[in-house]
């Protein structure tokens, strides 16, 4: 097997890079990381330094691959699928990347804040930084109702962007619910969850879904074993 890919199934990023693969069909083997496990991690650390999953470990190519929206690119590069993730015309892709990066970094790491937040000790929590993560998730539930007009969220083919989309609403929705006057956000959240590769990234989660620090918010159809998503 040519592909590994270090990753947790709780982690959220690893989901979005997961969903990809699946989207492809792309043969890899899955390494699941336990950072807690000192040797694991050491091992994990000598890849890559930062310490930061998913990583795709290429061995026919001898390359190593961090960073979620670059492993996706790599392996629309190298392991293309049967339809692309990324739009050939550039100012198409230009928005793919976009909606990509606004997922990551408007939706996705807010509501890590929010989470990471309550596994603090008392002294350590940020109610103010807290407050803010949620402000900007309110802004950005509100930017994607306007995005929000066709099947996915640059237009009429699953991509890149929605690979992004998916575990940051998935987790950010249980932590700052959406408000009930953004009805195409939760539309475009349903069809995500309908998706075949999202079904089997939630499902391959859910028995891990106790360790989520949030486990009580999280909505009853995620937690049981014939959820539809």
């Amino acid at each position: 097997m040519s592909l590994h890919l270090h990753a947790h199934p709780l982690a959220s990023f690893c989901h979005k890079v997961l969903i990809a693969l699946y989207e492809h069909g792309t043969p890899f083997e899955n390494h699941l990381l336990d950072l807690a496990d000192p040797g694991a991690k050491a091992d994990f650390l000598a890849l890559w330094p930062v310490g930061k999953m998913p990583l795709l470990r290429d061995e026919a190519r001898a390359r190593t691959v961090p960073e979620t929206s670059i492993i996706v690119e790599y392996l629309e590069r190298h392991y293309p699928g049967p339809r692309p993730l990324l739009p050939a015309d550039p100012e198409r892709a230009l928005d793919v990347r976009l909606w990509d990066r606004f997922f990551d970094l408007y939706v996705h790491a807010p509501m890590q804040k929010i989470v990471l937040d309550r596994l603090r000790g008392e002294h350590e929590r940020d109610p103010r930084g807290v407050a803010e993560a949620r402000a900007t998730l309110a802004t950005a539930y509100a930017m994607i109702e306007r995005q929000a007009q066709h099947e996915w969220i640059c237009g009429d083919e699953f991509g890149l962007a929605d690979c992004a989309a998916t575990p940051a609403l998935f987790y950010a929705g249980v932590v700052e619910p959406f408000p009930a006057g953004h009805p195409r956000l939760h539309a475009y959240f349903e069809r995500l969850l309908a998706r075949p590769s999202v079904r089997r990234v939630l499902a391959e989660a859910r028995p891990y879904f106790d360790m989520f620090p949030y486990r009580e918010a999280m909505p009853a159809r995620f937690l049981r074993e014939d959820a539809p998503a």
